[in-house]
């Protein structure tokens, strides 16, 4: 029984010393821990902006430095930095001595026996690896190494599993998940401020934790790495649901926001892994699926339930059948469900609460992190930020269906690959070139690095195309050697990405393989990311011109103590609407009182809907002209945008039904942006 839901825990998821001599510019320590790692950079960091004045360098938009503090606290193996120095921070976890044989979940998630060398410094034998996903990767001198070669943000995503956490055997902790990520925003702080002492005092090193976008330019254009707090959890606030009742209210996630944005937090996953009170999740695949939908039962009560996709977005493919000894993790009289293959999609999406907690994300000028939601939730969530124009919504490691890629683009939104292998990448990244082009935004990678996920591997001694040490770094100002730690030293080409400082490695990796239009990408990828947040945080909501207008329509239905005439449309209040009587070719018409410049009309459809409409305006109430129409209205909340134009009376002329009923429309919102 143990060892099962142990399987569930863990499918859920140069020698010199650092630093030249003869430096002695601002970017050379004044004092660091002794014995240290090295860096295996000479050169000076580029600093300033761009003949476009715009900042250069690469993002992580999804890296997990503090994870060894989540799951319990014995998970994830090492710290990424310690006052005791190297030998402590990277030190194995207790239970994995003398030989690695009660290193359960490491044996879960790498195969073999588990068995391996605990000792880190100073010859890390066995880890890190890229292949190794309980030993930290993410040491301060590494993240150094990245920052030298290139990086100039990195969003550390403030993550844990309360179910891993309970199940594994191994914690010195509670398994609270906000508890947990308090803890990890306060280490961020405190990593700041121990490498802030080797530089001379605050302020003064090159990691700089960032609550703003200008905030982040500033440190950007002085040579340094932006930091960025986010949260990717999978119950945050509490708001699980058990047996679909929610465990959390307004008021839980009204405090929780303002609690995560006064840390620092900007930017936000609603669900991860788990459905929960909020929304539904994009399915993991394989036999991690079957781990995790085992895992949200144990969470929730429920399994994941499936319907077949409403458009050609799909989540993941859930496998069928058994894993041996899974069931047993489960109540006796419980079984794994079976799925069809044609239907791919989560019945679960944004639930009222989920839209309650994004629009709190929105007031408070958050980014939305979509990657975990599913299909129907993703969907949905698009439609709300396309209603206000809302731009802050990022894709950070390659877990949304790209075919909702434009609509990310078209509100000016962020999104990001995974840390694939470099052959891979480059494929992922041509095939997005020309829709990125079009839009004008730069390129970015999530490494997800202490995120239980997989890195690349190496591509051997004898490939034809290594990467040569050593090599100038991408930006041209700075030359990388292998990056060596105590007695070991890394080499892409035979160790694949085995720790964070092989960042810039794989980048070259990319360069050999691709050339330099990728990385070129990749260092416009800073810029566009907070451009993405500035927007964000200048966004305010705009004026609805339609509220309180004059409305009037073609028919209105009637049923005893209810009224559903036209105004209601235009009350601001959700909660009423108006709706038609039960034929085709009805019409809704509204008059602004006055002429006004618009570009946006938004419809929030009740259950009746139009499959077909237009979109018409006019100046004296008898000329019409179409501004928007279309032949594949699906319901829900559609924003029509088009070329400014200027008029006082607005109609919406519905054509076809998706219903039996009528048409009914909660709210109509005319905006002049």
């Amino acid at each position: 029984m143990a060892t099962v839901l142990l399987a569930v825990t863990a499918l859920l998821l140069s020698t010199a010393a650092p630093g030249a001599a003869e430096e002695s510019d601002w970017w050379t320590p004044t004092a660091r821990p002794a014995p240290d790692s090295a860096i295996g950079v000479t050169g000076a960091p580029f600093t300033g902006t761009d003949a476009q004045g715009q900042v250069r360098g690469f993002v992580d938009a999804h890296n997990h430095l503090m994870s060894n503090e989540a799951f319990g606290g014995r998970l994830l193996c090492g710290k990424p930095f310690s006052d005791e120095g190297i030998a402590d921070a990277l030190r194995d976890c207790p239970e994995h001595y003398p030989d690695g044989s009660l290193a359960l979940f490491d044996f879960l998630t790498n195969g073999g026996d588990g068995r391996h060398d605990p000792d880190g410094w100073p010859t890390f034998a066995d880890w890190p690896a890229h292949d190794s996903q309980t030993h930290q990767q993410n040491y301060y001198a590494w993240i150094e190494r990245a920052w030298r070669g290139g990086q100039r943000v990195l969003v550390n995503h403030l993550v844990t599993n309360g179910v891993i956490c309970s199940v594994y055997f191994f914690k010195d902790r509670s398994c609270d998940e906000m508890t947990s990520i308090r803890l990890q925003a306060a280490k961020t702080y405190e990593m700041q401020d121990y490498i802030d002492q080797m530089y001379g005092g605050a302020g003064r090193g090159w990691f700089r934790v960032v609550t703003d976008s200008d905030q982040a330019r500033e440190v950007i254009q002085q040579g340094k790495l932006a930091v960025i707090l986010g949260v990717e959890t999978s119950e945050p606030f509490g708001c699980k649901q058990i047996l679909d009742i929610a465990q959390c209210d307004q008021d839980d996630i009204d405090r929780g926001l303002d609690e995560l944005y006064g840390l620092g937090v900007r930017s936000m996953f609603l669900c991860h892994k788990f459905d929960n009170a909020l929304c539904g999740v994009r399915f993991d695949s394989g036999t991690t699926g079957i781990a995790v939908n085992a895992g949200q039962f144990l969470s929730t009560g429920t399994f994941w339930m499936t319907e077949p996709c409403r458009g050609p977005q799909q989540d993941n493919p859930i496998t069928s059948g058994e894993a041996a000894g899974l069931e047993e993790a489960l109540p006796a009289d419980v079984q794994m469900p079976s799925y069809s293959a044609d239907a791919r999609c989560n019945v679960r999406g944004l639930t009222s609460l989920g839209e309650y907690a994004l629009r709190g994300m929105m007031e408070r000028n958050m980014m939305v992190e979509i990657d975990h939601m599913s299909v129907k939730a993703t969907g949905r969530a698009l439609d709300i930020l396309e209603s206000v124009s809302y731009p802050g919504v990022v894709s950070s490691h390659s877990w949304m269906d790209l075919l909702w890629s434009e609509r990310v683009y078209q509100l000016g939104g962020f999104i990001t690959q995974y840390m694939h292998g470099a052959e891979r990448f480059i494929a992922d990244a041509d095939r997005t070139k020309a829709l990125r082009d079009s839009y004008g935004v730069g390129y970015g990678f999530g490494t997800d690095m202490n995120g239980f996920g997989s890195w690349p591997g190496p591509r051997g001694a004898d490939t034809p195309n290594p990467v040569q040490y050593p090599y100038q770094s991408a930006h041209g100002g700075a030359v990388l050697d292998r990056q060596t730690t105590g007695e070991r030293t890394w080499d892409i080409n035979v160790d694949g990405a085995a720790h964070y400082g092989l960042v810039p490695d794989w980048v070259e990796e990319i360069r050999v393989l691709g050339g330099q239009a990728v990385v070129d990408d990749l260092l416009r990828g800073a810029e566009s990311y907070l451009g993405t947040w500035g927007s964000t945080e200048a966004h305010a909501p705009g004026v609805n011109l339609a509220t309180g207008s004059s409305a009037s329509a073609s028919s209105t239905a009637w049923k005893p103590f209810t009224t559903f005439v036209p105004r209601k449309a235009v009350d601001g209040d959700p909660k009423t609407r108006w709706a038609s009587w039960w034929s085709d070719d009805q019409w809704l018409r509204l008059d602004l009182g006055s002429p006004h410049l618009i570009r946006r009309v938004t419809l929030d459809w009740a259950g009746e809907y139009a499959t077909a409409y237009r979109i018409e305006v006019s100046t004296d109430g008898s000329v019409w002209r179409t501004v928007s129409s279309t032949s594949a209205g699906d319901g829900g909340l559609d924003t029509a945008t088009f070329a400014a134009t200027s008029a006082r009376y607005v109609r919406i002329h519905a054509q076809d039904r998706g219903t039996v009923w009528g048409y009914s429309l909660k709210e109509v919102g005319v905006h002049a942006t």
